[in-house]
């Protein structure tokens, strides 16, 4: 038979447990599709870029691939996600994301309550965040890939 020992921690150890499961125990901040999440904190230190789009939306739609091309070449710099504006999820976002081709990470979280945004009165509406979480620009209409590679190259030479 296998006798079991009491582990006693010194107190500073079970604070040090505690605070650690405070922080990494919590409801994350935010969701996206496909089972994942995330928190406002590790967005910190990088550019984000969240882009609202909708299906009835033809200049969201055009500028779509653009939002693609400037998220695989520039992920490693820059966060870059999506959120369909009419608060779509499950079989009716995926049906869409695969239809209209969006390759970027999609938001189920509105971004708006986030960081305090209201809600776009056009689309498509792109936000640029910079890496202390300052909302810096927001762009309505569509944008490509150069318009978005220029707007942060922008704001990083100030």
């Amino acid at each position: 038979m296998l006798k079991l020992k009491k582990i006693i921690f010194p107190k500073s150890l079970s604070l040090l447990a505690l605070l650690l499961c405070f922080t990494a125990c919590s409801k994350p901040d935010f969701e996206i599709y496909k089972n994942s999440s995330g928190y406002i904190q590790d967005l910190r230190g990088q550019w984000v870029v969240i882009n609202y789009w909708a299906d009835w939306c033809p200049p969201c739609i055009k500028e779509m691939p653009e939002l693609s091309s400037f998220y695989e070449d520039n992920k490693k710099e820059v966060q870059v996600f999506a959120y369909n504006f009419d608060r779509l999820e499950g079989e009716e976002l995926q049906e869409q994301i695969l239809r209209f081709k969006v390759k970027v990470p999609s938001l189920l979280t509105d971004p708006g309550e986030l960081f305090g945004w209201e809600v776009p009165e056009s689309l498509p509406a792109t936000y640029i965040i910079d890496p202390e979480g300052v909302t810096r620009e927001v762009l309505i209409g569509p944008q490509t890939k150069e318009s978005l590679e220029a707007i942060i190259l922008k704001f990083k030479e100030t």
